[in-house]
Formats: structure tokens, sequence, C-alpha cells
């Protein structure tokens, strides 16, 4: 049966977990960001910091120059990070540098991570070699990049960046009305500190001589992982107007870790907000795609409805926040929040899923947001999706399940649905009403008027789904046709191939996507049938 991996029916080990390419055209009311409180009975802020942040940099300005935290060398040991942690196509282009003379560390979000004994997303090495003395050093290595250029080195099927200590020293920055180059440090130390005043995070400003097993720490970013807070190198309002980019980066970094922004960064942040809309087109949907397909997307909801971004890139999905009572600091679940909060459980770092998978998502819930439609109607179109658009054996499926579904989404309508006929007449309109959420949140006058009734909210029409994803997305749904897709193969097994996940392989898609609706509508924490217990 087409179905059969699923592994989903009655049982109680059920297993669930033609537009145009459209962007903004960045306009925007100048505002406050987080002005839609319409829902809201008492002012909220936008951090949750019980610490002290009277020291709000990581430096301290005296007179024309800047006078550094204490530096500190800690041992990668005593820190728990051993050689193990580090991927094995990073550690074939760290020996070879190595072997060629060149000085080779480990920096930014990497060591953070490893620190914190979570996954990387990647690696990225910094090196005293010349980015042409790298391409040199490399059979498959190319140098990319214009404004500020790096290598990418090829091992096996992946890439490790690769960037230059001296390419590093000619990149303009704000910091560099911090730096004063410290009395009586070594040159390796103030090439070192000078790097990592030029990074974003103090967190992302740490450093690891992976054959020293020293991990260096110059801007107080060790400090800022003990008390769980994402802080800027630089004063943060300096940092974002120099790069907008770091809001997006603040807000997936806090909440992928469940950090907190310090008051200062959260501050600049809120005021500094409208300015994402300069960002280049593909940088938005990149930036969306870090916070959504890696593990930490609901989370980054929360977050970006709490300082006030979500208006700005989601609109649409701002306005059902809205209508759903939803507090900036609200603790609660929605179906919305549920649909990613299950989706993260089978993602991770280094386990992401492609980018129309939770476009898709979005695109289902608002469907279900406008026309909320009976539980049995959202199981059978997810199984259709799942398999094909086989129907009558979706349909024989869903009518078997005996889980009790969540009745606290307003998205779900109970009907009768007394005949098979009724039900694929409204699975096949929950599927057209899908393609009707699609085309609408790719239309740049629709996402505009998302926010209309809430005149205080930040305008904006951005549009973060492209042509190429608008087909894909319309791809995984375009099957719920009332037949099975010609040249269909059932997928086998439960065991989800990431890989295929991460290149958007249509099956695997599918497949995760109807786990994600089962676990959202079916919850296994409402099945609480009292077990028989074997006789003594």
């Amino acid at each position: 049966m087409a179905i059969s991996g699923l592994g989903f029916c009655c049982r109680s080990h059920f297993l669930f977990r033609s537009p145009p390419y459209m962007y903004c055209i960045r306009k925007v009311r100048k505002c406050s960001v987080a002005a839609v409180e319409t829902t809201l009975s008492e002012q909220e802020g936008f951090f949750n910091d019980d610490g002290d942040d009277s020291e709000l940099t990581s430096h301290k300005t005296v007179n024309a120059g800047v006078v550094a935290l204490k530096w500190k060398k800690w041992n990668a040991k005593e820190l728990g990070i051993n050689s193990s942690m580090i991927s094995q196509p990073t550690k074939v282009v760290l020996k070879e540098l190595k072997r060629k003379g060149y000085q080779v560390y480990l920096v930014g979000g990497c060591v953070r991570d490893l620190i914190l004994k979570q996954i990387p997303k990647d690696f990225d090495i910094i090196t005293s070699a010349e980015l042409r003395q790298v391409v040199k050093t490399f059979s498959r290595c190319e140098i990319v990049g214009r404004r500020f250029p790096i290598c990418h080195v090829h091992v096996d099927d992946t890439f490790i960046e690769v960037s230059s200590f001296s390419t590093s020293s000619r990149k303009k920055s704000s910091s560099s009305d911090f730096l004063r180059k410290p009395r009586g440090c070594s040159e390796q130390d103030y090439l070192i500190w000078r790097n990592c005043m030029k990074r974003d995070f103090t967190i992302n400003g740490l450093m690891l001589d992976p054959y020293a097993n020293v991990v260096y720490d110059y801007i107080g970013g060790m400090e800022d992982l003990k008390k769980a807070k994402v802080r800027t190198v630089i004063p943060a309002y300096t940092s974002f107007q120099e790069d907008c980019a770091r809001i997006l980066r603040a807000i997936r970094i806090a909440a992928r870790l469940g950090f907190r922004l310090t008051k200062e960064t959260a501050f600049s942040l809120k005021d500094l907000s409208c300015s994402i809309l300069r960002l280049d087109k593909t940088r938005h949907l990149m930036e969306m795609n870090y916070m959504l397909a890696y593990g930490s997307a609901e989370a980054s909801l929360r977050l970006l409805w709490k300082v006030g971004l979500l208006e700005i890139l989601l609109p649409v999905q701002a306005a059902y926040f809205v209508t759903q009572g939803f507090r900036r600091r609200d603790k609660r679940l929605n179906m919305l929040l549920s649909l990613f909060a299950n989706l993260d459980a089978f993602l991770a770092p280094n386990r992401p899923c492609h980018q129309s998978l939770w476009i898709a998502m979005l695109v289902f819930h608002k469907a279900l947001a406008d026309n909320p439609k009976d539980p049995l109607v959202v199981a059978t179109f997810a199984l259709a999706v799942h398999n094909g658009g086989n129907l009558p054996e979706a349909i024989d499926i869903a009518r078997s399940i005996t889980r009790p579904h969540d009745s606290n989404f307003s998205e779900l309508d109970t009907q009768y649905l007394d005949s098979d006929e009724k039900l694929k007449m409204e699975v096949m309109d929950l599927a057209s009403l899908v393609k009707v959420a699609l085309r609408q949140m790719t239309d740049e006058s629709f996402v505009s008027q998302a926010m209309a009734q809430y005149p205080q909210a930040p305008y904006s029409d951005l549009v973060i789904i492209p042509l190429a994803c608008y087909t894909r997305v319309l791809r995984i749904f375009d099957c719920v046709k009332g037949s099975q897709r010609k040249g269909f193969t059932p997928r086998r097994g439960n065991k989800i191939d990431y890989e295929y996940l991460a290149m958007g392989k249509l099956e695997e898609v599918q497949y995760v996507f109807a786990r994600v609706v089962f676990d959202t509508i079916y919850p296994a924490y409402l099945d609480q049938r009292p077990k028989t217990r074997s006789a003594a």
C-alpha cells in the first residue's frame, strides 16, 4: 500500500509528529515597528533581560581609543572541545594548510557551538595564507565574493569557507573607530584581536587553534556565552547601521540558542528594524531560511513577533497573530507555531529542510486560517499529498484514525461528513484554497494590505517567495486532484533521507509535510487511553 511507510492510521503508536516573480519595492512607513498592540492591554518590552546590562559593549571608551576587556585564552579540552567534534572535510582543509606552514583557526559560530555542545551549521576557517595561496593549495577551490572575497574549498560533496587575515584587515568597518593597538601585545595577538573586533557579536568572536587547543577570547565572548546573551561587538546602533543584516542574524542566533538580547541590542534592533528592507531580495529569503529550516523555526517566529519584525518580513502571518489575540510575550501555542514546532522536531543545523517545505507550511496554514476545515478533511488532504494524490486510499486511512484531534485550534471546524464523496469534495476544496493562498502570498498588493487595518504597523509589501519556490510549492500540492499522479512510486519506510530533504526532493518533502500535519492535528499527548496491564 502506498501509504504503508508512514506508519500512521488508528494505531496507538502513532508516529507523527501564475504569478510573477515578486519582491518588495522597499516602501516603508516610518513608525514604531512594534506598534501593533491592538490586542494588548499593557505595554510590553522587546527583550527578556534580567541581568545587569550596565556594560553595554565589550569595550570601554577612553578618550579617542578603546581599551578592550581583559584578553583570555582558554584550554579547548577543558571547554570540552575535541577533534572528533570537527567535521572530516574541515579537518582535511586545516591539515593541508597547516602542512604548508600557515596558521589556521576555526572562527565564528562554529567555535561558539562547539563550546555549547551544539552541532555547528558549518565550519569557517581563517588563515595567515593569502587567498591566492589557498587556491594553489587545493585542486578544487575558487575565490567567491567581490566585496569580501573568501575561498570555497571543495572536499567530497561539500565545501569549506576559508578567509584570510590579510583580506579581513582590508575590510572597512566602523570598528576601526574603536581600534587601538594595546601595548605590549604580540603581532599574532593583535592580528586575532583586530579580526575579532570586525565581527558582529561577541559570541561569534571566539577563535580556536585546533592544533594548540587554545580558544582565544579577546572581546568578552565567553562571558556572554555564560550569561546566554547576544551582544554586538561595537555599540549596537553603530553595528546595525553598518550592516542591517546583523539585525536578522541577532534574531536567528538568539532563537536558535535560546539566548536573550541585551538591552542595547534589543532597543537598537527595534529602532533600526525597518532598515532590513534595504537588503537584497535574495538575502531576505536566505535569512528566513536560516531561521525556519534548521530546527528553530518556532522560536524564530516568536522572537520576530516579539521584537516587531514579523510585520515586515511576514505581514500575513503577523496579521494572523493579531487576530488570534497573540501577545508579544505570549507563551501559548497557536496552530501556526505548533506546525513549526513539529517541523523543528525533525530538523537540526546539520539536517535542514528545503525552503519549499516551510513555505508550504505557511501557505497551508493560511488556507486553513481563512477557511477552517474538519480534522478529517485535513488528515485526508495530508495523506493525499504524501501518496501522490490517491484520494480513495487517503480517505480509507483517514477514516480509520481513532486518536482525538486538538480542539483548541480555530482552524479546525468539525463537520458532518457522512459520505466519502462529501469528504472528497472538501479535500478538493482545501487543495484549491491552498493554491489561492500561495498566489496571495506572492502578490505584493495582497501582502501590503495584510496589516492595513492596523495603521500603526509598518508598511511592508515584502514577498520572500521567488518564482522558482512558487513552482516547487505548487508541485507539493498539485497532486491532490482526485486521482494518483502518473508514474508515482510509493515511498517506503519511515526514515527521513535528510540529503533528499535538503535538496527538496518532492517525495521526501511531501512525506515530512504529512508527518508534521498529523503531529499537529492529532498530537500524541491527547491519546490518553488507559493501557491494559498484563496479568501478574
